[in-house]
């Protein structure tokens, strides 16, 4: 078992400011895998105070972006030298299978941090405008200041590079607050940040229950918070920073759609569909959690699914055959299987699943499961589950499928399935989603990302992600 005395605090480690332990459980075997400190409200006013420090006397928001870029990228070699541990941390945390820790929860953040490090070199963070009054005119984009950064536990590492990539590329220092379930992937990170160089103070990272966390988002030298997480929690966070006119980034929850075209070739379209549907143990925001298949070929597409669903392993996440790990944590479990009681109450089938995979006594897992003949109206279309549940929906044609697609409180994701990429396009247009895949699910770094309606407020990735972590200053000079 792994143990952590120390915080890593403005790039030092010291002790924690109070004597109580948080235990880490391995969602596989529901055993105790480590030990660390539980942080306490004086460890985040530390850290904040060690971040203010930073930057408003250090000489991180003071170095050319260049120089800030250069650092960046040793924490980029330093990650990928340990992109193996790093996945396998993140699996024995969470549960995702390896292979999408190693593709999603290990090199995805480092391909961020690397797309930051080089937009740090390019950006224009000075711009001589011609003014409309005679004179000249210089618009500046400078760091916001202080952030509070604050990951779920799902996909932490690269959570935490859609945020600090672009704070550190701004200028501005962080404190990252991690989710309590899974801190060990960000001792790792500390380590390897510690090794880079960074100054004094610029990187704390803490893990934290909800009122330590509360803390961050309220403390008065705290300028900015960037979160992800559920939409309650990001309404109490936008409250709570409206209170301060304190700026905010929220990257929410999700109920995206994938509208399959009767003109799709099922058996190209449902394995490539299914991964963005499943990933990470649908566990993931962006999740394609309805499927909606038009009424003339309904049948086949639920058969479709039952068959490529029905034949994914369910098992330890460490195995590399395993498609589906376990749930991240026993009320997790509760919440999805609540979920499907809630789906066969409403009158929808369970065409696939619905149970507990048999031989796997130990561990949250649930079975793969798909439910047909829902309607949208349905709880378990419209709320998110965060979890393997997927729910088919028939649409009566082209409109109809925009119209349900768009029915919904969310606007995060969404995809469409057809070989006719200029007719996906114009569908792609239609529906009020952030991001919006033809024959693909999932997201560009240098796109921006985010969601309309109640999936969030503001855009992570591209020179948009960047923005938000910079403040515009216009500086009139004389002709």
């Amino acid at each position: 078992m792994q143990t952590y005395e120390q915080l890593y605090i403005g790039g030092q480690w010291v002790a924690p400011a109070g004597s109580g332990r948080m235990e880490v459980i391995s969602p596989t075997s529901e055993e105790t895998i480590a030990q660390v400190p539980d942080v306490v409200e004086a460890d985040i006013d530390r850290a904040v105070a060690a971040a203010r420090e930073a930057f408003d006397h250090g000489p991180w928001p003071r170095m050319s972006p260049s120089e800030r870029a250069d650092v960046m990228e040793r924490i980029s070699k330093g990650l990928e030298a340990r992109i193996p541990e790093m996945a396998q941390t993140i699996t024995r945390e969470m549960g995702s299978p390896i292979g999408f820790s190693m593709a999603g929860q290990a090199f995805a953040p480092k391909m961020v941090l690397d797309y930051y490090t080089q937009l740090a070199r390019s950006f224009e963070f000075e711009e001589p405008r011609g003014g409309t009054l005679g004179g000249r005119v210089l618009v500046r984009r400078e760091p916001v200041g202080v952030c509070g950064l604050i990951i779920p536990w799902n996909v932490p590492l690269y959570v935490t590079m859609l945020k600090l990539s672009p704070a550190l590329a701004s200028g501005s220092t962080a404190v990252v607050k991690a989710a309590p379930e899974t801190p060990l992937n960000g001792y790792l990170l500390a380590e390897i940040a510690s090794e880079a160089g960074l100054p004094e103070g610029v990187l704390s990272i803490l893990h934290a229950r909800r009122e330590a966390s509360e803390r961050l988002v309220v403390h008065p030298e705290v300028d900015k918070i960037g979160f992800t997480g559920s939409t309650a929690v990001g309404k109490r966070i936008a409250q709570l920073c409206g209170a301060q006119l304190k700026r905010f980034t929220l990257e929410l929850g999700g109920k995206s759609a994938a509208i399959v075209c009767d003109d799709a070739d099922l058996d190209a379209s449902i394995p490539q569909l299914l991964p963005g549907a499943l990933m990470n143990n649908g566990q993931a925001c962006i999740a394609q959690t309805r499927i909606l298949a038009s009424r003339r070929r309904y049948a086949e597409v639920v058969d479709a699914l039952v068959q490529q669903v029905g034949a994914m392993r369910v098992g330890d996440p460490l195995d590399e055959q395993t498609g589906c790990g376990p749930l991240f944590a026993e009320r997790q479990r509760e919440r999805v299987e609540g979920y499907i009681g809630i789906g066969r109450d409403e009158g929808a089938k369970l065409a696939l699943g619905g149970g507990r995979p048999e031989g796997l006594e130990r561990g949250w897992f649930v079975e793969p499961t798909i439910f047909s003949d829902v309607d949208n109206r349905m709880r378990i279309a419209r709320e998110e589950i965060f979890g393997p549940v997927l729910a088919v929906i028939p649409y009566e044609d082209e409109d109809d499928a925009v119209r349900i697609a768009n029915d919904s409180d969310y606007g995060l994701s969404g995809s469409v399935w057809t070989p006719d990429v200029e007719r996906g396009t114009e569908i792609g247009r239609r529906v009020r989603t952030g991001t919006y895949g033809v024959n693909q699910v999932g997201m560009d770094f240098g796109a921006p990302f985010g969601g309309f309606k109640q999936s969030g407020f503001g855009r992570e990735l591209g020179p948009e992600g960047l923005s938000a972590y910079l403040e515009a200053k216009t500086i009139l000079l004389p002709a």
